[in-house]
């Protein structure tokens, strides 16, 4: 599932398991530019969406939204990690606060991989405390299907 193209040190720093991740790769780190894009396989055994009933023409199989959400909070911990540079074992977590904007575009469904682009817009910081917005878009086959702007509070904790 996972591919030896994701560095065993993120893996390992990661708030989620190897199954609670779902990428397989980091495809682009742009620290200037506040940018990371990453890779999701897709298959009908993803979480929620396994349990889809489908029904080829009122429910066909897609890749779950909430699945999409989720994503967004671990190409964002990806922005962190890389972009940030600031690590989990070291006390900082993150938690998502606002989603100001989402918007659904497209179905996705299993097969093609897709490619998650996390945008860091604005940051305020103090010493304990990193308050984070981001852009998202999520792409299929060229098509986007999903997008959103959110928030993401990221604490140094004891």
């Amino acid at each position: 599932m996972l591919r030896a193209m994701l560095d065993p040190e993120f893996v390992a720093d990661s708030p989620y398991g190897p199954e609670g991740l779902l990428i397989d790769e980091v495809t682009e780190v742009d620290v200037a530019g506040s940018r990371v894009l990453a890779r999701m396989p897709t298959h009908d055994d993803l979480p929620l969406t396994r349990e889809q009933r489908v029904h080829p023409l009122r429910h066909p199989r897609h890749i779950n939204g909430g699945l999409m959400v989720h994503m967004t909070g671990m190409v964002g911990f990806v922005h962190f990690y890389y972009v940030v540079g600031l690590r989990h074992k070291d006390g900082w977590v993150g938690y998502g606060g606002r989603i100001q904007s989402a918007r659904f575009r497209a179905l996705a469904p299993p097969g093609e991989p897709i490619f998650i682009e996390c945008i860091g817009t604005s940051e305020r910081r103090s010493d304990d405390k990193i308050l984070s917005n981001y852009s998202f878009r999520l792409t299929q086959s060229g098509t986007l299907v999903y997008e959103s702007k959110q928030t993401a509070m990221w604490l140094k904790v004891a």
